[in-house]
């Protein structure tokens, strides 16, 4: 039996991909994670049906909004790893808070997300959680946060914060640094 190429996927196809995933992030960043998927398809101008082969679940569809964003984190926390480990992870929290509270929905998701799967090492909420692990682990070590405080906490912290604050940062960064008072020693 030949062993099969995979030829790349049509322009069309492309098209209509990149097509829906713009108008589904401009409309999870306007209405949130429940928008409407008819609605996604209707104004990106495709078919129900074209919106549903590209994206099998409303999880995939928005596992694919949010990748970009979750990506740009993930290369934050390793860019942190190398500072003082309190000031880098006060920083990590503040910024993922902050992206959080910036991008309608993406608190939720990641909230949602820590309710599901944990197999799924692909997830949002597992690479924020493994990012944010590196983290405290630097800071326990250098005795920089109180015993006992563990990763997902501090994601539980940022993503409440981040959902009572969205589409305010100002407040989000505030209740922020309030909340990590508690956790140092």
């Amino acid at each position: 039996m030949a062993e099969q190429q995979t030829r790349p996927p049509r322009t069309d196809w492309q098209r209509n991909h990149q097509r829906l995933l713009q108008v589904a992030s401009a409309l999870v960043a306007r209405d949130g994670t429940r928008v409407s998927l008819e609605k996604i398809a209707r104004e990106a101008e495709v078919g129900s049906a074209t919106l549903h082969r590209h994206f099998p679940s409303r999880r995939a569809l928005l596992q694919e909004v949010f990748q970009d964003i979750v990506e740009r984190l993930r290369r934050r926390a390793g860019e942190l790893a190398d500072g003082d480990p309190r000031t880098c992870l006060d920083t990590w929290l503040e910024e993922l808070t902050v992206c959080a509270a910036e991008t309608r929905g993406l608190g939720a998701w990641l909230a949602a997300e820590a309710d599901g799967d944990p197999s799924d090492g692909e997830c949002c909420h597992v690479v924020m959680r493994e990012a944010t692990a590196a983290l405290v682990d630097r800071a326990r070590s250098a005795g920089a946060v109180r015993p006992g405080i563990s990763p997902q906490d501090l994601l539980t912290l940022t993503e409440a914060v981040s959902l009572v604050t969205e589409d305010d940062p100002t407040t989000a960064r505030r209740l922020l640094r309030l909340a990590l008072d508690g956790v140092r020693p």
